[in-house]
């Protein structure tokens, strides 16, 4: 083998095939000794030369070979032999790259195959070669029942690339970073021929799963015509696909799998892998509901399920999400509980708990949170060890079934190539193939912890739902389907030619399928329920049924507390070197603890942090800057300068403190805010945050709001106590840099779903937060967190402030003691409290007492009542506000305030204009308005004179006087 590469090297100098070194390379990678002295030399200083390896260096390395084999043979020319084995090499490593686009993948063989030349022996110049010459395979891995081979004819080299690469699957890894990784794959595609070693039993199994999940699919067509169910039909091998899964990550010691999938297919999941009653799902499409369940309820293909399943002796806890019909956006829900069960029971690797996403072609390359979330796949903050990823690619999408209007990519997977995930494209109709192709996907997860993409190609037998007719619209793809067998049947066939059954074994499967569900029973997966599932347990029984418990909590901590986890956290490692600025704020929040100074936001959050984590609580803090804080404020993560390194002191706050977790996230809030939903309903103890880099850039997590946050527990009944820090204020910033959208969050509240919260102090930012989860209940918090606040001399607060004390939902006036005659009573929220007490102690005014709403919702009925009632002279009730009038709070408060206002009070309005934007973008237009609206708020004396647009609308008064009666 030596004299012939030696041979090869020289000619690689001269024929420049890439093909041919990346072989030898890869060769060299798994043992070095496997090639010639000669290459060995060459390749150990491609290596020696570091990471960056450029062209003139590789071109250096090749010269000195080329002199090398001149000097030993005296030859400047290569020979023929070693060009065309050369060429031969070269051949077998196109068809591992590009193999996959002659793969018959397309079950109904409509798109035909692309023309690639490489694939061809006249491409490598062997055109003229006589096929039966035998060549080395190189590092091609010939099946082991074929013995030990080196050699073997062109003809074969050829017909084994095209059996194991352009059969029914098509493998894209060439793209792979490591030679291990490829490795991996390439031994176990080609020491197999790229198909399983199924036995009779597994290969009976495979079509019992066909038969029920075709048989279900039928059951329901027949009994509950046009209803929608969104069909599995023409991508029926999911369904042995996934029990096979699950079984095999049972052999891999798994002990939970979480299953995130839209509605194609999920029905059929729900009763033939996780055992659900056939008689409940037809209860479902019959209408009936739990009269003693609270809650609006979802439709039938959006619910999910949750199974403890005994899995060839292995407890398995197996639980679908409940998704709604924005395609995609369960995928980091589903991946933020995975990560939180992992860290749960330690399982740092992913080992115990398997994340698997299914996803159809058209939302796969359409949905950009597919991106976002492989873009987090690998970070520190929100790896789970790897994903298997599973497309349903029915090749149609919704109505579209010309690729080119889908994506601008051939397969709708390219996206998976940005992570450098592995994709095996498989043809739905060839089952046991799609078997193999999942069990090496999840074997390569295991070993390589990355994400890898199973590309189920099938079709869609029905319409995008049973009421649609895709005829009109895909007329020639549907005359295919109609002509074309199912998977069951053609699968039958196969075993009946392999005389493993009968044809009347194969129908009396159907028989006893359809007779099952007759008696509304599982005839495939019988739910076993096994004994002790720690991983799956997560227990929510201690915030059940306190719905509209508003209790105070007593959130204080004694001062000696607060200065022990101050002066622990403020203990810095010797090799840390702080910023001056950092410096100095670190001992400034000493001075704090001591009560020497003011507290300021910064370190009112932090011990906030501090006592809970002393306190058993686990916290965890993700968003765009979140370690040291978009406004330089939090510093919870600090670096030294001489080396970058990084401490985090509220990791060092007590001994055996419970867990903090602080992440600066990626460019990114639809999947990092549906990240942490995710994993707060997993953490039921824990406080979860999700901040906004400024509150506006939630709006690109608006799905995840809508559908989970604030609808998911009257949907699915499902709880969440994750918190959003939505920095909001307006400073002159301008458009996008202002506004949180209070206003979409009040529009959004009912039935006690969600807390909405405007701290106005750093003292009620401390007692919101530790509230939140001392108290008994779980409820999302969506707080409206300052940012000139955080420096503002008068926003501070006393050491007794957190000592004593809960959060008050609303706050008197700090000045009560002043004020006399008190003409009107100005509410607000946040910052505008402060300008407004400046600008009356400015004007020395008496007559106007200001009274903060901390929490907007629930709305604090009876506290504000108490308030108002101190003031029951005054004949004004006026709301303030920074926002404009179509925008904030006012129209929601407009409506609730009747409730507490004292009959013959007037109710007025005080701030910007009604408004298509935010917030202005001229600095001096937006003064003018903040002085107009400030004064507005406290000149009593044009009371008389006020204008019609800050008075009530009658029939808004009206309205919120009939709710209070």
């Amino acid at each position: 083998m030596g004299a012939v590469q030696d041979k090869q090297a020289t000619s690689f100098l001269y024929g420049g095939n890439a093909g041919f070194l990346e072989s030898l390379y890869e060769q060299y990678l798994e043992n070095p000794q496997a090639v010639s002295p000669g290459w060995r030399e060459a390749f150990d200083q491609l290596r020696g030369s570091g990471p960056e390896v450029g062209p003139a260096q590789v071109q250096q390395v090749l010269q000195r070979l080329q002199q090398t084999a001149n000097q030993q043979r005296g030859q400047p020319v290569p020979s023929d032999d070693g060009a065309t084995q050369a060429a031969v090499l070269s051949l077998i490593q196109a068809y591992r790259t590009l193999g996959h686009l002659h793969a018959k993948i397309d079950p109904l063989g409509l798109a035909p195959l692309p023309d690639v030349p490489e694939l061809t022996r006249a491409y490598h110049h062997l055109a003229e070669v006589d096929g039966r010459q035998q060549f080395h395979v190189g590092n091609l891995v010939v099946p082991a029942q074929l013995g030990s081979v080196q050699r073997m004819r062109l003809q074969d080299i050829e017909s084994f690339c095209q059996a194991v690469y352009c059969g029914t699957m098509g493998v894209e890894f060439m793209h792979l970073e490591t030679a291990a990784e490829r490795h991996f794959i390439r031994e176990a595609v080609e020491g197999s021929f790229g198909r399983p070693l199924l036995n009779a039993e597994e290969r009976r199994r495979v079509l019992l799963q066909l038969t029920a999940a075709e048989g279900i699919e039928r059951y329901l067509h027949r009994r509950y015509v046009g209803q929608k169910r969104f069909s599995l039909e023409g991508g029926d091998s999911l369904i042995p696909q996934l029990d096979d899964l699950l079984r095999m990550a049972a052999r891999h010691d798994m002990g939970m799998a979480m299953l995130g999938m839209a509605h194609r297919g999920r029905l059929n999941v729900l009763v033939n892998v996780l055992g659900k009653s056939p008689r409940d799902l037809f209860e479902e499409f019959e209408g009936h509901r739990d009269r003693f369940v609270k809650g609006s309820g979802d439709v039938k293909y959006h619910m999910g399920f949750s199974a403890d399943l005994d899995i060839e002796g292995h407890p398995m806890h197996v639980s679908l999400a409940f998704n709604p019909s924005h395609l995609e956006i369960v995928s980091p829900v589903v991946l933020g509980s995975v990560r939180a069960r992992q860290e749960r029971s330690g399982d740092h690797n992913g080992e115990r708990v398997l994340p698997v996403l299914f996803h159809g072609d058209a939302a796969l390359s359409g949905q950009g949170v597919v991106m976002e979330c492989l873009n987090m796949s690998r970070n520190r903050g929100y790896a789970v060890g790897g994903t298997v990823h599973i497309v349903i690619n029915n090749q149609i999408g919704f109505t579209t079934s010309d690729p080119r209007d889908m994506r601008s990519s051939r397969y709708a997977t390219d996206v998976a190539k940005m992570v450098a995930a592995p994709i095996f494209h498989v043809n739905a109709d060839d089952p046991e193939v799609v078997l193999f192709a999942t069990r090496l996907a999840l074997g390569f997860r295991m070993r390589f912890h990355k994400d890898v993409m199973v590309d189920l190609v099938c079709y869609r037998r029905h319409g995008h739902n049973e009421a649609d007719e895709p005829s009109v619209t895909q007329p020639l793809m549907y005359q295919r389907i109609q002509e074309h067998a199912t998977t069951r049947a053609l699968y039958a066939q196969r075993l009946q030619q392999d005389g493993l059954i009968t044809a009347e074994e194969a129908e009396g499967m159907v028989n006893l399928y359809r007779d099952a569900l007759d008696r509304g029973e599982n005839a495939v997966r019988p739910l076993h329920v096994a004994s002790s599932l720690q991983l799956s347990h997560v227990d929510w029984s201690p915030y059940l049924g306190h719905e509209e418990d508003e209790t105070l909590v007593d959130s204080a901590v004694p001062a000696e507390q607060l200065k022990t986890y101050a002066t622990a956290m403020l203990q810095m490692p010797s090799w840390m070197n702080l910023h001056p600025r950092v410096a100095r704020i670190m001992a400034d929040r000493l001075k704090m603890a001591a009560g020497e100074e003011p507290l300021d936001w910064g370190f009112a959050e932090t011990m906030a942090y501090a006592s809970l984590l002393a306190q058993g609580y686990p916290v965890r803090l993700s968003g765009q800057d979140s370690g040291r804080g978009t406004f330089f404020h939090r510093h919870a993560v600090l670096r030294s300068t001489h080396d970058g390194r990084g401490y985090i002191p509220l990791q060092h706050v007590a001994e055996g403190q419970a867990r903090f977790s602080i992440y600066d996230s990626s460019l990114s809030e639809e999947a990092v805010m549906g990240f942490e939903y995710g994993y707060s309903t997993a953490t039921p103890e824990g406080l979860v945050i999700w901040e906004a880099q400024y509150g506006d850039f939630a709006n690109g997590a608006q799905v995840v709001i809508d559908q989970f946050i604030v609808a998911g527990e009257a949907k699915w009944r499902r709880l969440s106590g994750l918190t959003l820090f939505l920095p909001h204020g307006y400073e002159g910033q301008g458009p996008e840099h202002s506004s949180a959208r209070l206003e979409r969050y009040l529009q959004l509240c009912a039935e006690h779903n969600i807390q909405v919260c405007v701290p106005s102090t750093p003292a009620q930012m401390f007692h919101l937060l530790r509230r939140q989860v001392l108290r008994c209940i779980r409820k999302p918090l969506v707080v409206m967190t300052p940012k000139s606040l955080l420096r503002r001399r008068s926003a501070t607060s006393l050491l007794q402030e957190l000592t004593r004390g809960h959060f008050a939902a609303v706050l008197p006036d700090p000045d009560h003691d002043e004020l006399s005659a008190v003409k009107r009573v100005v509410l607000c929220s946040g910052k505008v409290f402060h300008d407004l007490v400046e600008l009356r102690r400015q004007r020395k005014q008496s007559n106007t007492a200001l009274v903060r709403v901390e929490e907007l919702y629930p709305f604090p009925e009876a506290a504000l009542r108490q308030a108002l009632h101190t003031y029951d002279g005054a004949r004004e009730v006026l709301w303030c506000q920074e926002e404009p009038m179509n925008q904030g709070a006012w129209g929601y408060m407009a409506l609730q305030l009747g409730r507490v206002m004292q009959p013959g009070q007037q109710l007025l309005y005080a701030g910007r204009p009604a408004s298509a934007s935010p917030a202005v973008g001229y600095h001096d237009m937006h003064m003018e308005q903040q002085a107009a609206l400030l004064d507005e708020a406290l000149n009593t004396s044009a009371s008389e004179d006020h204008q019609e647009s800050s008075l009530v609308p009658g029939i808004l008064l009206e309205k919120a006087r009939k709710m209070k009666a």
